[in-house]
């Protein structure tokens, strides 16, 4: 919903609205900044327990 509503997606192709929803995927699950994780992004967060390479 926070990538979707706000855009106009008329003139939009299936591959850049594909491209835009991975990208949104990728920076929501990997690069956000998480209040419960200590301020960390999901990444830096299982770096810092040496789960991530």
């Amino acid at each position: 919903m926070e990538l979707f509503y706000p855009g106009n997606w008329q003139s939009t192709t299936i591959e850049q609205f594909i491209e835009a929803v991975d990208t949104y995927i990728r920076w929501y699950n990997e690069k956000r900044i998480k209040v419960s994780l200590g301020r960390l992004s999901p990444v830096e967060y299982r770096q810092k327990l040496g789960l991530a390479t």
